[in-house]
């Protein structure tokens, strides 16, 4: 699993992603959808039609990484917003949510 610092925020999209996005759309998503700076070292999460992909954007201070993680069997479990912004969760959530895992405290 990727190692995020401690305290880091963690903010998932809400709804559905292009997935064919890549590294400078996601950000233009981040700055302009949810208003949020792409180069603020935040870590951002964008989940595929689909549900089995998600990617994972994130500035770490020196450049901007973005992960990709595809299930093969199921599929990611993603928080509903309430006006269809971003839901903020906590890094040890995103490591349940990695790790595809089905069930997981407050989510």
């Amino acid at each position: 699993m990727i190692a995020f610092p401690a305290g880091v925020k963690v903010w998932i999209a809400g709804g559905v992603t292009d997935m064919r996005c890549g590294m400078n759309s996601l950000a233009l998503k981040v700055q302009e959808g949810l208003g949020r700076d792409p180069h603020g070292g935040e870590v951002f999460c964008f989940r595929g039609r689909k549900g089995d992909l998600i990617k994972v954007l994130w500035h770490d201070g020196v450049g901007m990484s973005l992960y990709l993680k595809r299930l093969e069997a199921g599929k990611f479990i993603w928080p509903v917003s309430q006006n269809g912004s971003a839901v903020p969760v906590s890094a040890a959530q995103l490591g349940y949510l990695l790790e595809g895992l089905q069930k997981y405290p407050c989510l």
